[in-house]
């Protein structure tokens, strides 16, 4: 056989050899919007998407114009009709994309794909969550999480075990992958602890940061957690004071073990009440006086003014401005720059706004005296979405898995919001006998589950509801890889191609996801997407972790192109 037929041969096989790992590659895909310069599938399906608003000229992944859709995160998405061929039922199937976040943020990230029904509880979702408000903490900065349901299974709560010796779970705050509590502690000697979980009901002591009663909230800022303290008065929760009364007021860094770096004190402050991240920047604000602090990233704070001319409940970052809630008279205001805020208004004859939270691109207020919650409808307008049971305080709020979940007060029940004004009552967290108040105060979602804190028992409990599985360490920044399969009895979760999480098992059958609601790239129960997207991907079946590898090869930047 002389050379030139060899070479022809060998360029025959390669070609016959790409063309059968190509067809490998792309067997079972049911979508395929690369989202360069247009919103087409290019599956074969014509599953094409309708766009809302998105900037298809966005720069990609190797820095070219026109390689992503660019969301705003206030009112952008891309909607495909359903179709069969989307019609997931109870089938394996995997949804990949390429995600670009930046490192400073003025809102939420949002949700990156959902096919999901709230009125029946029924799809999936794929969002990177950011929970703040909650009630005094940043629960969840930058996780990714991605959940199935179909309601058939009503979730049931699991108690988690106390905390050392509190009688108050103040915060719950997920950093690097573990899940941490700060405590209020009521004896005479004894002092506000962070402790971290290590599963079924135990916990692990990180230390007191300073001789204060109470750690109060905690927050993870610039890849470290933070807490702040505080001389908690019980008698706010029909409760003896603490003997213990030392001020706290500071806010610390942990290193690690059981240490703890002091980072300064809010003025004269004696008590930390809430913490959150607002365009990379950490703000605080006291308990028992009023202001709002910025902190300069080693030891100072510095006032910026005083909403309301009342003490704050809450702090929260949506559609581009820090939020602060009320204490003295309700009602939310929205930071100006400097020390001007601007008054957003009341909650009718509500006295107290103790928690923010952003579901469905709508941002939401839980409220004292007539426990109901409020959604925010622009300038000063505030419409109530009904009050839950006959409760008198609505406190922690957290979006887990497609629905929004409320804690309440004076029977610490946690309450699950199905649409209009209607509540439905997943259980109490806190049977403590003969006590005037009980609260759910503290949520956080971590491995899957939602958690929640409580007074005055200071135990933690947990549900799953439907199935999830969640990314415990913050996304970086850039762009990045994420991949969700449902993988026969379980979900897995990718980042950068690697199997970061996988849910607890669960029966096939009982998991029938098919509805009639559109698939939504950029939007979902969430919020609106605040980044860029590409390269959206559905396989009819879970692809194994080298094709999941495959598709998630990095795109290196165009060395010629400008940015």
């Amino acid at each position: 056989m002389n050379a030139h037929v060899t070479a022809a041969l060998t360029t025959c096989i390669g070609l016959i050899l790409m063309n059968a790992n190509a067809s490998r590659a792309d067997s079972g895909l049911i979508g395929h919007w690369p989202l360069a310069g247009d919103c087409r599938d290019h599956s074969g399906n014509d599953n094409h998407g309708t766009n809302h608003g998105a900037d298809l000229t966005a720069k990609g992944p190797d820095g070219k114009p026109g390689g992503a859709a660019s969301f705003d995160g206030r009112a952008n998405w891309i909607e495909i009709k359903p179709t069969p061929s989307l019609s997931l039922g109870t089938k394996d199937f995997t949804i990949a994309a390429r995600v670009h976040t930046e490192a400073s943020l003025d809102d939420v990230l949002g949700d990156v794909l959902s096919k999901y029904d709230p009125a029946k509880r029924r799809g999936l979702n794929l969002n990177i969550k950011i929970l703040q408000g909650v009630t005094s903490t940043q629960a969840n900065y930058r996780n990714v999480e991605f959940g199935i349901d179909n309601a058939k299974l009503e979730p049931s709560w699991t108690d988690c075990g106390r905390p050392g010796d509190n009688i108050f779970v103040c915060a719950l705050a997920v950093h690097d992958g573990n899940l941490y509590a700060g405590t209020f502690e009521s004896g005479a000697d004894k002092t506000g602890h962070v402790y971290r979980y290590a599963g079924a009901d135990k916990w692990i002591d990180c230390g007191s940061p300073d001789k204060a009663n109470s750690v109060f909230c905690l927050a993870q800022y610039n890849g470290k957690l933070y807490c702040g303290t505080a001389a908690y008065r019980a008698r706010g929760s029909a409760l003896p004071d603490s003997p213990n009364m030392t001020p706290g007021g500071h806010v610390f860094r942990y290193e690690g073990g059981k240490k703890w770096v002091d980072c300064g004190r809010l003025g004269d402050a004696n008590e930390v009440y809430a913490l959150t991240v607002y365009k990379a920047k950490l703000y605080a604000i006291p308990m028992y006086s009023p202001g709002v602090f910025e902190f300069d990233g080693r030891d100072k704070w510095t006032y910026i003014g005083t909403p309301g001319d009342q003490r704050s409940m809450a702090l929260a970052v949506w559609n581009g401005h820090l939020w602060n809630t009320g204490n003295g008279g309700a009602g939310m205001w929205r930071w100006e720059g400097g020390t001007a805020w601007k008054d957003c208004g009341r909650q009718d004859a509500e006295h107290q706004t103790y928690s923010i939270l952003t579901c469905a691109g709508n941002m939401y207020t839980g409220t004292w005296p007539h426990g109901s919650v409020f959604r925010y409808d622009g300038g000063t307008k505030w419409t109530s979405i009904g009050r839950l049971g006959e409760e008198l305080e609505v406190m922690a709020m957290a979006v887990y898995n497609g629905k929004l979940y409320a804690g309440t007060l004076p029977l610490a029940n946690v309450y699950r919001y199905d649409g209009q004004t209607n509540w439905t009552d997943t259980g109490r967290v806190d049977l403590t006998p003969d006590v005037k108040y009980r609260r759910a105060w503290s949520m956080a979602v971590y491995k899957g589950r939602l958690f929640c804190g409580t007074l005055p028992s200071g135990h933690v409990w947990s549900i799953e509801a439907g199935k999830c599985a969640t990314h415990d360490h913050e996304l970086q920044p850039g762009w990045r890889h994420l991949a969700a399969a449902r993988a026969g009895d379980r979900l897995k979760l990718y980042v950068d191609a690697k199997c970061v999480a996988t849910s607890s098992t669960f029966k096939p059958a009982d998991f029938d996801l098919a509805n009639d609601q559109p698939l939504m790239i950029g939007f979902g129960q969430h919020d609106y997407f605040n980044g860029g997207i590409s390269d959206v991907r559905i396989y009819d079946r879970a692809l194994p972790d080298a094709e999941v590898a495959k598709i998630a090869r990095p795109i290196l930047p165009n060395p010629t192109q400008t940015h």
